[in-house]
């Protein structure tokens, strides 16, 4: 594909790699957004892969910065552009499974790396791992039922990527007002989280009993 991919080519693209998803309401609005944000990145060159590399950087830079302002920065920019890289696979036409395999494992990596930051700031410590286990648990399901066959995306959940990265982001601009808000945040994660997960659960168990059909 060429780098000049229109915006519904770009749209058609990424429903046949989702198992014929559609394009509406917030994924239209989030793929919108990101269709335009990348132009700039595929005309200097930016490939997936490295834009993969540099959220788990921004990640790391998040946490090493945790004390400073800087920490909200970079958690935005490493949820930014783990957002654009699957962008840039498609519209530049070089998605591959090594390409999801990357991205797949910088996102674990950098959710770990937010798990950590809210124990850091204050949050308790098994709140957060069994919020993090449950944020696991959902997205192995999804890349295991890949694996079965089964490609498309039945079910946004209340507690995606962006959800949680805003849970410690309100917190940290708390902070700039003297508000202590991240055990607060640790049981919102933990409550919604683990109830999107068992909703996932069954939604793919009845999804899987129709594809023996």
């Amino acid at each position: 594909m060429s780098e000049a991919m229109s915006r519904e080519e770009f749209f058609i693209s990424w429903s046949a790699l989702h198992g014929g998803a559609q394009v509406k309401g917030i994924v239209r609005a989030w793929l919108i957004i990101s269709f335009y944000i990348t132009r700039p990145l595929i005309v200097m060159k930016f490939s997936p892969n490295s834009l993969s590399l540099l959220s788990i950087i921004a990640g790391v830079g998040f946490l090493l910065a945790l004390e400073s302002h800087w920490a909200i920065a970079l958690l935005v920019l490493s949820l930014l552009l783990d957002g654009i890289d699957g962008t840039v696979a498609i519209a530049t036409g070089k998605s591959s499974k090594f390409g999801a395999l990357v991205d797949s494992v910088a996102d674990r990596f950098v959710e770990g790396l937010w798990a950590i930051a809210l124990y850091l700031l204050g949050a308790p410590w098994q709140i957060v791992l069994t919020a993090w286990l449950a944020a696991f648990v959902q997205e192995y399901l999804r890349a295991r039922v890949g694996g079965l066959g089964v490609n498309q995306v039945l079910f946004v959940t209340w507690c995606e990527r962006p959800v949680r990265a805003t849970l410690i982001f309100i917190p940290l601009i708390g902070r700039l007002f003297d508000l202590d808000l991240f055990e607060l945040a640790s049981w919102i994660w933990v409550t919604m989280q683990i109830s999107s997960a068992v909703t996932l659960f069954n939604l793919l168990r009845l999804q899987l009993r129709q594809s023996r059909r």
